[in-house]
């Protein structure tokens, strides 16, 4: 009577295994290091480090979510709203 659940449960950990860890690396790979970004608001160059393991995690989950763990503008603009993580620019340069 239990060997459907152990059917059940392997399908799931092997979807597991070749469809979301691929897409978790993939996302972390892609938003890691430093990045040369141009800030919306003042229009300087920065440098942002984006937060790389919360991407990933939350790519696993469907939107990606990018927050700036540094930039080098801060700390005159630490409380800014990071708009510059979501440019499509950012996406380009992976």
């Amino acid at each position: 009577m239990s060997a459907p659940w152990i059917v059940i449960a392997s399908v799931i950990a092997i979807a597991l295994l070749y469809i979301l860890l691929p897409l978790i690396a993939d996302t972390f790979f892609r938003f890691r290091g430093k990045k040369l970004l141009r800030c919306p608001v003042t229009g300087e160059r920065a440098v942002v480090d984006v937060d790389a393991r919360r991407a990933a995690i939350s790519s696993a989950f469907g939107r990606v979510l990018l927050k700036a763990r540094s930039c080098s503008l801060w700390p005159e603009r630490k409380g800014c709203a990071q708009d510059c993580v979501h440019l499509p620019e950012i996406e380009r340069r992976g």
